[in-house]
């Protein structure tokens, strides 16, 4: 099954995290061009991240993207990834500008994170987690913009249960899931499935197995082919994770590299194109299955 012009395979829509391939803005538009995907989630782009982005800035990234026929469908924020520990009002701050950029980017949505809390004691820190997210939710509505929540580990919303909470008592905010995440927390995936499955906006392509290394989509132990089934259409991000690229290490609260296959790929943009290309034999072997039905 290929990809139309318009950036879909089958039932979905691809996005991707262009800077896995490269950290310029050229180098992403290549890498989103040669795979047939229209759609970025941004997250860095000449070694700034988007949340440091002013909305001049995002306006001049939007136009060059669009001259290439890609848009931004979601922002790939770093909001919420801190101590829950630490003061809250510069984030918040921070935050309300990233919903001007993100508008200037003509993103749907931010991709967005629960903070991080001490290990075995995220119970003690709910309430102020949800008050936090709460306030994030209320601006996010006034901008126009969909919060996506992903899982992430250690953060407050790491395990599918604490997730739900999330979602349940705040349900301006959609889940984004994670496989890899999840793999990488201990958690059987399909399980998380059956609790988050209807929050599910959409998903990021990350697969990983126990113990913590991140693999191309169905490699690992995220049963990614298992849950392209139940999310049978909607917008699936790649984001491959199988070399170190630049910024990295800041997304990752331990570094980051020692969960990625360094060395099996060539080059960046190799290990991208391997990404895509396995979530696209995912989605063939789905057509099929449908099709013998």
């Amino acid at each position: 099954m290929a990809f139309t012009e318009g950036g879909t395979c089958g039932a979905y829509t691809l996005a991707a995290f262009g800077d896995e391939a490269g950290s310029s803005l050229g180098a992403q538009i290549d890498a989103l061009s040669r795979n047939g995907i229209r759609f970025l989630e941004i997250r860095n782009v000449d070694g700034k991240s988007v949340g440091e982005m002013t909305p001049a800035e995002a306006t001049e990234i939007r136009k060059r993207l669009a001259d290439a026929g890609i848009s931004v469908r979601s922002v790939g924020s770093p909001f919420g990834k801190y101590d829950v520990e630490q003061d809250f009002g510069p984030h918040f701050d921070i935050f309300r500008a990233g919903l001007e950029t993100a508008n200037a980017l003509g993103a749907e949505y931010i991709r967005m994170f629960s903070f991080f809390v001490p290990a075995g004691n995220a119970g003690k820190y709910k309430d102020e987690v949800m008050r936090r997210l709460g306030l994030f939710a209320r601006e996010a509505e006034g901008a126009g913009i969909v919060l996506c929540h992903e899982n992430e580990k250690g953060i407050y919303g790491d395990v599918p249960e604490r997730c739900a909470e999330i979602h349940r008592e705040i349900p301006g905010i959609k889940a984004v899931f994670d496989p890899a995440n999840f793999v990488q927390c201990g958690v059987d995936t399909l399980k998380a499935w059956i609790i988050l499955g209807p929050y599910v906006e959409y998903m990021h392509i990350k697969d990983a197995k126990y113990g913590g290394k991140v693999v191309p989509a169905g490699c690992g132990d995220g049963n990614v082919r298992e849950l392209l089934r139940g999310f049978s259409s909607g917008m699936l991000t790649v984001e491959p994770h199988l070399t170190v690229f630049d910024g990295l290490a800041a997304l990752e609260k331990d570094g980051g590299s020692a969960s990625v296959n360094n060395g099996v790929f060539a080059t960046a943009d190799e290990a991208f194109d391997c990404a895509v290309n396995s979530l696209k034999a995912l989605i063939n072997e789905k057509a099929e299955e449908e099709v013998r039905k």
